[in-house]
């Protein structure tokens, strides 16, 4: 009987030991409750911790940064502009006994995070035009064809704040608030900032005619550059035909010069030979076997055409 009753009294102290303890590791700090109210301060050493088994319960928190992505928000700017606006921050549980009396856990804690960040946003963004919100700085733009168009001014606008100002005064303002959360909040940065859907449509358009413009004022210029070389190719091919033209007929008078010279000089060694050639060939073109001639005796045809007594 001694030995059943010893193990139960070993498993008893074994499970009432077991109860007693539990661990931290490095990413984890907890907080005591006993009877669902904590106790005592905040646990945030790693390592093994004691506690009273059975009335005491250990509430583990994370001890890293954590990260809140919030929701897009319709926030009209004070330029009027309607915007979406999606913030996303990073925060950690900075005092764990406050946090689990204010917000109890994660879910509570983004809710009471959208609320904080949100309102600074909202306000933030009411009170500057959206020029400051997208840009930082006022350093200059390249020039482009797009900064000459409806929006030129406006692109041009001295930014008096930015970006980055506006960004820095929404974590200022929520951050001194949230510890009253247990919450410490380290940065909070626009993710993204885009028009409404109505105005999208619109600013689209604007951008489609910008482009068209453009576009036509390109061809436009493209057309009137290409008649250009089309009239200087023409002129150009009218300068070398007149040109080859000119050198053609010089050649041919050169050549024909020539050829007048060869003959003149050929016919003037025997100038009864060449009149008499010339008639045989006025003879062979008009006569033939048809043709009738009313000659008088003393033509010049007829004087070859004699006997060796006509000459």
């Amino acid at each position: 009987m001694k030995h059943p009753v010893i193990l139960i009294v070993i498993l008893a102290a074994v499970f009432l030991v077991g109860s007693s303890l539990y661990t931290l590791d490095q990413t984890q700090q907890a907080i005591i409750v006993q009877l669902g109210n904590p106790v005592g301060d905040p646990v945030t050493e790693p390592g093994l911790h004691v506690k009273i088994p059975f009335i005491q319960d250990v509430v583990r928190f994370e001890k890293r940064w954590l990260e809140f992505d919030g929701d897009p928000n319709q926030i009209p700017t004070k330029d009027k502009k309607y915007i979406w606006v999606d913030t996303y921050a990073r925060w950690r549980i900075m005092d764990p006994l406050r946090y689990y009396q204010a917000v109890r856990n994660e879910l509570g804690a983004y809710s009471r995070l959208d609320d904080i960040v949100d309102g600074e946003t909202r306000n933030a963004v009411a009170s500057f035009d959206l020029i400051e919100l997208v840009r930082s700085s006022n350093r200059s733009f390249e020039a482009t064809e797009e900064l000459e168009g409806i929006g030129a001014a406006e692109a041009r606008a001295e930014v008096l704040a930015g970006r980055q100002t506006i960004t820095d005064t929404i974590l200022e303002k929520a951050a001194a608030v949230t510890p009253e959360f247990g919450i410490e909040l380290v940065d909070v940065r626009f993710k993204r900032i885009n028009y409404v859907e109505s105005v999208q449509v619109k600013v689209f358009e604007r951008m489609i005619s910008e482009r068209q413009r453009i576009a036509e004022r390109s061809r436009s210029e493209g057309q009137g550059r290409a008649a250009e070389i089309r009239g200087q190719k023409d002129r150009d091919i009218l300068k070398v035909t007149s040109e080859a033209y000119k050198e053609a007929e010089a050649l041919k008078g050169e050549a024909d010069a020539e050829s007048t010279l060869i003959y003149a000089t050929a016919y003037g060694r025997d100038v009864s030979f060449y009149q008499f050639w010339k008639t045989m060939e006025t003879l062979d073109r008009t006569l033939t076997e048809k043709a009738w001639l009313i000659l008088s005796t003393d033509s010049e045809l007829l004087k070859y055409l004699k006997g060796p007594q006509g000459r």
